[in-house]
This record gives C-alpha cells, sequence and structure tokens, in this order.
C-alpha cells in the first residue's frame, strides 16, 4: 500500500458540531462567536485547509456539544458560505447551511462612536440590510457597515 499522498488525520467524533467552510480568514472570529476558546471539552481548529468551493477554509470541530441553531447562525456574519454538521454516534445527523438571522442582538459593536449602544449600558441591536453582502443597520443610530467589518463582541 504505497501512496504519495500525505494528509493528516484528524480523530472523528462520537457526538458534537463540526462548523466547516469558513474563509481562513474569519475562521478566529466564528471561534469567538461560538465562545470556545474556554470551553472544557475536546475542541479541533484547522486553518488554511484546502477547498475547492471557497479556495482556503477553516474548520472547527467540537466533541460532546450541539450547540443552539441561533448561536451557530451567528457566524453567517463572517462566513455566509459556512455547512454545520451536527455528529451523533460518529455519524452526521444534521448537515445544514448557516442562516443569517434577520436581527442581531449583543453579538456585533456599532462602529459609530456616537451611537448611543457605545454610550450607555445596552445591547446593541442591528437589522440585516442585505443577506447576501451581509450589510447590518444599527437600530440606534443607522450606521451601516458589512459583515467583514463587523466587530465581534
Amino acid at each position: 500500500m504505497s501512496s504519495n499522498k500525505k494528509e493528516l488525520a484528524v480523530a472523528a467524533l462520537r457526538n458534537g458540531t463540526v462548523v466547516d467552510h469558513i474563509p481562513s480568514h474569519a475562521l478566529f472570529r466564528a471561534v469567538k462567536i461560538l465562545g470556545i476558546e474556554n470551553m472544557g471539552t475536546s475542541v479541533t481548529i484547522g486553518n488554511n485547509l484546502s477547498s475547492k468551493r471557497i479556495g482556503s477554509k477553516g474548520i472547527i470541530k467540537v466533541a460532546e456539544v450541539e450547540f443552539a441553531e441561533d448561536v451557530l447562525n451567528r457566524i453567517a456574519i463572517i462566513a455566509p458560505s459556512a455547512m454545520v454538521n451536527i455528529i451523533r454516534d460518529y455519524e452526521v445527523a444534521e448537515k445544514r447551511c448557516v442562516t443569517l438571522p434577520d436581527t442581531l442582538v449583543g453579538i456585533v459593536k456599532c462602529g459609530n462612536p456616537k451611537c448611543i449602544s457605545n454610550n450607555e449600558p445596552m445591547p446593541t441591536r442591528f437589522n440585516v440590510v442585505d443577506r447576501d453582502k451581509v450589510t447590518l443597520r444599527c437600530h440606534y443610530c443607522n450606521h451601516s457597515f458589512d459583515g467583514t467589518e463587523a466587530e465581534i463582541i
């Protein structure tokens, strides 16, 4: 069995969540959105992996955790092409694309320094204006920007 191909093998998940097809530049922002930096379970993060679909991708595998759908959909702010696989007993039980919610509350910081959400103790609130370009508009001051500029709280 001789092969010239070399691949890095990563252990399969028995149960958990895999978020795949994250653009490489957005991977660590996705980690922050999911809040996995301090998790007590096994987490595997791969970056700058080859992808036929998006060129260079990142992947996140979290053992023994099934994130709520609304939490996973937050990733669509920075990675609208991301795919979610829910793994149960080593099998893909669910597979779906992330979907951008209509409203984002307490996830993204407003880029307008004069916005009330930056000067009063209140959650930020953004409406999604354009799903394809991921354009967000602040509910309070109407400041608009795209997802690549979004500062994740």
